[in-house]
């Protein structure tokens, strides 16, 4: 039976360490890397991503679909209080935050992302203790002079803007000129990592500078209220940003030596591939938060980086992305036939039984759409837990952030039913717990389309604590 903790206690015993993760002044340079964790317990800090912004180099590149460092740093504080080395496994690693947690207590870490995007992020992060700043001065200053003719010349030749399709042009024609002259020079940089720095900087703030917005799905400036961005300052913008990750770089190598660093690797596929790229009872700990059953469309929101970036240059490559993420989408599944859950649980079976019956009048985007896009996500929930029973080491702990969702007005207890999935795999579920009581999300889960009928079902999210004995 899992042990559900209230996120009232937790919050009574995280106000005893009163010390931040990662505390960082420019000037002052006061840090505390790895503050105790409580009594040693699993108490867990506010996971919100939201607390990344202001941490050195987890604050490079925004990112809706995430959790906090601290959060992070709790679970190898908790689980690996008693190790100097070990293999630490996110298999959905986004930007890398677990990764570079890991990595800064000196564990080993491997990550997957399928998004090549996010890839890019996570890795430049992890580059960023090999990095030659006076190099990159260099180009900081190459590109500032380079950038005062940027205005005044046409685009470069050698850099066209990509097949994107949008209702409105991306980019103003004065920042599209200016955008293309940046990318023809990030190109000639001759160090990859140098280069693939800048990248990172640029896809971080194209979207500020686009007629586009995050809403927080991508969507145009005007059907948010806000004017079209005519012109911009894309130079200074870019180099603002790259100053930032330059002081993020040098604080990086000052207080953390190479020798005490450890190493990191990302996997651009998706976990399902694991069996062949890990070895089995190889993995300490893992933490992950997989894609939530909002229908949160993960690929199309950083269509705008993946095709600028030269990722992808095709819809087919962009519908490959779609097709092998995590859970699916329900734009993919909402036609098909109906899909058969793949595995034995009843209360999920009720529930996804109900769900075909409902709004029978509105075909796929009714009850039967829906009930596709559910029973595809949990599918792959059980082959993610199946994978990851064949990684962990003996006495190994999955922890896994997830929230519940609200489909045609059903609250779907996600967190229960993995950890249900868990013990079915032969993993001992060993808690579920309460870590934020309410969590954005009330523009997707009011809507007509996914609920059907309004619903005052709160949004909570939850860390699964699954252990292989």
């Amino acid at each position: 039976m899992a042990i559900i903790q209230s996120h009232a206690v937790a919050a009574k015993t995280r106000e005893k360490n009163t010390q931040q993760l990662l505390a960082y002044s420019p000037h002052e340079q006061q840090t505390v890397l790895f503050p105790p964790n409580g009594n040693g317990h699993a108490v867990f800090r506010d996971p919100a991503f939201a607390d990344n912004k202001n941490l050195p180099i987890h604050r490079w590149v925004p990112w809706i679909a995430g959790y906090s460092a601290s959060f992070v740093d709790d679970a190898i504080s908790t689980y690996l209080a008693n190790r100097k080395t070990a293999l630490v496994l996110d298999p959905f690693c986004g930007v890398g935050t677990t990764l570079l947690q890991a990595v800064l207590r000196g564990h080993r870490a491997i990550g997957f992302e399928i998004n090549p995007y996010p890839t890019l992020a996570a890795r430049v992060k992890l580059s960023a203790p090999q990095i030659n700043l006076a190099e990159l001065d260099g180009k900081l200053v190459d590109m500032k002079a380079a950038a005062k003719d940027w205005r005044l010349t046409s685009a470069p030749a050698e850099v066209v803007p990509p097949p994107l399709k949008s209702r409105l042009p991306f980019f103003s024609p004065k920042v599209e000129r200016q955008v293309l002259h940046a990318l023809a020079f990030i190109n000639g940089i001759d160090s990859a990592i140098i280069a693939n720095l800048f990248r990172v900087a640029f896809g971080a703030v194209m979207v500020g500078i686009s007629n586009y917005s995050y809403e927080p799905s991508l969507g145009s400036r005007p059907a948010a209220g806000k004017p079209l961005i005519e012109d911009a300052e894309v130079a200074q913008v870019l180099l603002t940003k790259l100053q930032t990750m330059r002081a993020d770089i040098a604080w990086i190598q000052k207080e953390m030596p190479g020798e005490y660093f450890g190493a990191g690797r990302i996997i651009n596929g998706d976990f399902f591939s694991a069996n062949e790229k890990l070895a089995e009872a190889s993995i300490d700990l893992m933490v992950t938060s997989p894609p939530y059953m909002n229908n949160y469309h993960y690929v199309r929101n950083t269509r705008p980086q993946l095709y600028w970036l030269n990722f992808i240059s095709s819809p087919s490559e962009q519908k490959y992305l779609e097709t092998h993420n995590f859970g699916q989408y329900w734009q993919t599944v909402r036609d098909v036939e109906p899909i058969a859950l793949a595995f034995e649980h009843p209360g999920l079976a009720k529930i996804l039984f109900q769900l075909r019956k409902t709004r029978l009048d509105q075909g796929a985007y009714g009850g039967p759409g829906w009930a596709n896009y559910v029973t595809a996500y949990f599918n792959d929930c059980f082959r993610f837990v199946a994978v990851l029973k064949r990684v962990l080491a003996r006495g190994g702990t999955g922890v896994i952030v997830i929230g519940n969702s609200i489909i045609q007005g059903i609250d779907i207890r996600i967190e229960q039913i993995i950890g249900e999935v868990g013990a079915l795999q032969g993993l001992h579920l060993e808690a579920i717990q309460c870590i934020r009581e309410k969590r954005v999300g009330a523009s997707i889960t009011q809507s007509s389309v996914r609920q059907g009928q309004r619903s005052k079902v709160t949004l909570s999210e939850f860390a699964v604590i699954l252990r292989k004995r």
